[in-house]
């Protein structure tokens, strides 16, 4: 069996709270716990915390791998070393000598589920005892008594011809149970080396490392992931098409404020042959007249929080297609169950923090009314 544990502390000095804090739209923690959940060969997965804040976000997830660890106060302090909570983690557990332990670092959020199955396939094959991951840099060390240690400076290479030096980058190690017992080290004996891309040697210790790191995780990963293929396309409506305001005029006529930029978005959806929808709570005249001002083709009023899941059942089956296929935008805890069931969930910027922490969901960078929607239909049709 092949077993993950990350451990995630309350108390980092250098930026509180880290392990929770939100990277990328999302808890720092969630891009390893997803990772790890995804890979093929992982079979569990342990946040080893002394903390209730983490406990509670980590289960907010509803990752099927995951289960929360509570580590031990001696083993949670400054001075408390990784080695320690592996060692006391192994001893509450009943795992099989045989079993492999990968000791996974929420601070290295740009590991992904690629890195671990292959590591894990390489260690197989080079029959080795323990494995950690590096990254290959070109740069020349030199010590104290200006030694240089990876290069004669007498003879200095060019910089294509240099094949330079590992560097570990903390993202992850392997050892099996027995080792780590007999040894009481994250590494014992035959060592192998996982190569990890170029991007991967950030480990965010420090407010510099995290905006470095989101940069790149921007770049060379969120950027690439695949959009579903969406053929319906659903909105919610007050603090999505809305700002969510309550105007009234002075003869008490209730007023709503929409964007005319989100309007255009559901005509290029039109155009795209994507069918559009709206389901609400509420029920009004003044969303009836939007809906048809919209040309939607589905349209659903008063349809309460626990319902709005099986009327976008009802309309898929209608339209042939699957959850899969579905988009939706929604900002508040009446759109949570739908958000968490659909193939491309989003949220505007000023969502609450219960609808922000869905896995998957995309978080827009508008604000509900202020062209959220219409952010979100350009990244459908990109």
């Amino acid at each position: 069996m092949n077993i993950a544990l990350i451990p995630a502390r309350c108390g980092s000095k250098s930026i509180p709270f880290k392990n929770i804090k939100n990277f990328c739209g999302k808890p720092l923690i969630y891009w390893s716990l997803l990772a790890a959940q995804k890979s093929i060969q992982i079979d569990e997965i342990y946040v080893a915390t002394d903390c209730e804040e983490i406990r509670s976000v980590i289960n907010s997830f509803g990752l099927s791998k995951v289960q929360v660890y509570d580590r031990e106060a001696k083993n949670a302090n400054d001075i408390a070393t990784t080695e320690s909570i592996m060692l006391e983690f192994i001893a509450k557990n009943n795992f099989d000598d045989n079993d492999l332990l990968l000791l996974i670092q929420a601070t290295s959020p740009l590991t992904q589920t690629k890195d671990f199955d292959q590591a894990l396939e390489k260690l197989k094959i080079e029959k080795s005892n323990s494995l950690l991951t590096c990254v290959r840099t070109k740069r020349f060390f030199w010590n104290d008594d200006a030694k240089p240690l990876n290069y004669d400076f007498k003879t200095r290479p060019r910089r294509q011809n240099f094949t330079g030096t590992f560097m570990e980058n903390g993202a992850f190690y392997v050892n099996s149970i027995k080792n780590i017992l007999k040894n009481e080290n994250r590494l014992s004996e035959k060592v192998s080396i996982y190569e990890m891309e170029h991007f991967t040697s950030v480990e965010i210790d420090e407010d510099d490392d995290w905006e470095m790191a989101e940069r790149l995780m921007y770049k060379y990963i969120l950027s690439k992931r695949q959009v579903p293929k969406i053929k319906l396309f659903l909105s919610d409506v007050d603090g999505t098409l809305t700002d969510a305001g309550m105007y009234y005029s002075e003869n008490g006529d209730e007023l709503k404020k929409f964007n005319t930029h989100d309007g255009k978005g559901f005509e290029l959806l039109r155009n795209s042959g994507i069918k559009t929808g709206i389901i609400t709570s509420e029920n009004t005249k003044i969303v009836e007249n939007r809906a048809k001002k919209l040309k939607v083709d589905y349209l659903y009023q008063g349809v309460a929080h626990h319902e709005k899941l099986q009327v976008v059942n009802e309309i898929c089956e209608i339209e042939n297609i699957t959850l899969d296929e579905v988009a939706y935008v929604g900002d508040d805890i009446n759109c949570y169950e739908l958000l968490r069931s659909i193939g491309l969930p989003a949220c505007p910027a000023n969502s609450n923090n219960k609808i922000k922490k869905i896995p998957n969901i995309i978080h827009l960078q508008k604000n509900g009314g202020d062209g959220a929607v219409r952010e979100f239909i350009c990244a459908i049709l990109k």
